[in-house]
C-alpha cells in the first residue's frame, strides 16, 4: 500500500503537503454542533447571485463544489444549510494550524489559509521518518484545533500535493521515489500542476490523455507545441519537480488567466470572462488579506501578439466590484473598439499588484458582498 511505504535514501528531499479538509465548512461544523453531519454550504444567498465558497463533504456528495452558484447548489440539495462566511474565525484557525507546522521546520510554504508545503528533510536527518512527522502533525491538528487534515508525503512538491488529495478526507498517503513513476502513469493529465482545461484539450487532440501518454511523448514535440511549459510537462511526467519549498517568498501580484479552446471575437464574452477572473482574483486577495493599487489585464491574440494594459488606483483595492470597474477601460485600450479586423483573442488575464505595505483587514461584510453579488465559473483551477 502506498501509505505504508517510506523513503530510504538520505539524499532525497522529504516534502509534506498538508491540506485541511473542507476548511471553512469544517470550522462552522466545529463551532456549531447542530451543523455536524449536515450538508453545510459556506457562501452567498441562494436566492440571489451568491456563490459557494466551500462546502462540507456531506454537501459534496450531492455534486456541490466551490465556485458553483448558490442557487444551483440549492437545487442539487434543497436541505443544505447555507452559512455566511466568518473570515476572522477561519484566519484564527489557520494561524493555529500554521503554528503547528512551523514547530517542525522553518521551511513552510503556505499556499492559502488551509494548505501548505513543508520540507522536513533536515528534521529526518536523525532517522525520524517523514511519515511519522506527517502522522504527528495530523494528530496535533485534530487534537489542538478540532479539525482534520489530509497529508501527502513524497520527494517533491508535485507528488506530495497529489498524494494529499488521494484519500481525502482525513487521509495520509506516501509516495516514495521507487513508486513515483507507477503512481503517475495512469493519472489523467488534468491532475498535473500547470495543466488547465485548454492544455488538456490540446493534449487530447495529440492523443495524450494519461501521464504515461505524456511520458511517451518526446521532449522536442512538447517543447514545439507548448514552449517552456512543454519542458515542464516532460519533467513532471517523469516525477521530476525541483521547485524548493519557499517560506519567505514575497508575493508581488495575484492574477488569473485563461487560454480559450476557441478564440474569442465577441467583446461581450471577453468582458464576461474578465469579470469571472476578477472574481477569482478578489477571492484570492481576500484569502491572503492583501489589496493592491494596480489592476492589469493581459490579452494574447491569435497571432500570439500579447499586450498588457494597467490602471493604478489612488487607494488599495481588493473587492471584485472595484477590480471589475477598471476592466471596460482596460479592455478598450487593449482591443480598441474602432480597430477593424483585429485578430481574435486566445488568452485573457487579470492581475492585481502594487500591494499595500501592510495586510488589509478585509471585513466579513466585504466578503459577504463578494459572495452575494458575483457569479463566476471555475475554469479548471483547484482550490
Amino acid at each position: 500500500m502506498l501509505d505504508e511505504c517510506t523513503e530510504k535514501a538520505p539524499d532525497i528531499r522529504k516534502i509534506i503537503h498538508v491540506d485541511m479538509d473542507a476548511f471553512f465548512a469544517a470550522v462552522e461544523q466545529r463551532d456549531h454542533a447542530e451543523l455536524r453531519g449536515q450538508p453545510v454550504i459556506v457562501g452567498g444567498d441562494p436566492t440571489g447571485r451568491g456563490v459557494v465558497a466551500t462546502c462540507s463533504y456531506e454537501a459534496r456528495s450531492f455534486g456541490i463544489h466551490s465556485a458553483m452558484t448558490a442557487s444551483r447548489a440549492r437545487l442539487l440539495c434543497p436541505q443544505a444549510i447555507f452559512v455566511r462566511p466568518r473570515m476572522a474565525a477561519y484566519r484564527e484557525a489557520s494561524q493555529d494550524v500554521m503554528g503547528i507546522l512551523h514547530s517542525y521546520t522553518r521551511l513552510v510554504e503556505p499556499l492559502s489559509l488551509d494548505e501548505a508545503f513543508l520540507d522536513v528533510t533536515a528534521a529526518t536527518a536523525d532517522g525520524t521518518l517523514a511519515i511519522q512527522i506527517a502522522k504527528e502533525i495530523r494528530a496535533r491538528i485534530e487534537q489542538e484545533t478540532g479539525l482534520t487534515a489530509s497529508a501527502g508525503v513524497s520527494y517533491n512538491k508535485s507528488l506530495a500535493k497529489l498524494a494529499s488529495d488521494w484519500r481525502k478526507p482525513n487521509g495520509l498517503v506516501v509516495i516514495p521515489p521507487k513508486r513515483g513513476l507507477a503512481f503517475l502513469a495512469p493519472l489523467h493529465v488534468s491532475k498535473l500542476h500547470g495543466v488547465g482545461p485548454a492544455t488538456v484539450a490540446r493534449l487530447s487532440k495529440m492523443g495524450i490523455h494519461t501521464v504515461l501518454d505524456l511520458r511517451n511523448t518526446s521532449q522536442e514535440t512538447l517543447a514545439r507545441q507548448f514552449g517552456k511549459a512543454g519542458l515542464w510537462f516532460y519533467e513532471v511526467a517523469r516525477g521530476i519537480d525541483l521547485r524548493p519549498v519557499q517560506p519567505h517568498r514575497e508575493r508581488k501580484s495575484v492574477g488569473y488567466e485563461r487560454t480559450f479552446e476557441e478564440n474569442l471575437r465577441d467583446r461581450t464574452i471577453m468582458m464576461a470572462s474578465l469579470q469571472e477572473m476578477a472574481a477569482q482574483v478578489s477571492r484570492r486577495l481576500h484569502e491572503l488579506g492583501l489589496a493592491g493599487r494596480t489592476v492589469s489585464i493581459k490579452v494574447r491574440f491569435r497571432d500570439f501578439q500579447t499586450v498588457t494594459r494597467s490602471h493604478t488606483a489612488p487607494q488599495p483595492i481588493w473587492r471584485c466590484e472595484d477590480i471589475s470597474a477598471c476592466l471596460p477601460e482596460l479592455l478598450a485600450r487593449a482591443v480598441p473598439t474602432g480597430l477593424s479586423g483585429y485578430p481574435s483573442v486566445r488568452l485573457l488575464g487579470v492581475t492585481v499588484s502594487s500591494f499595500a505595505a501592510t495586510e488589509v483587514n478585509c471585513s466579513d461584510t466585504g466578503q459577504l458582498s463578494l459572495l452575494d453579488e458575483v457569479i463566476y465559473d471555475q475554469p479548471g483551477q483547484t482550490s
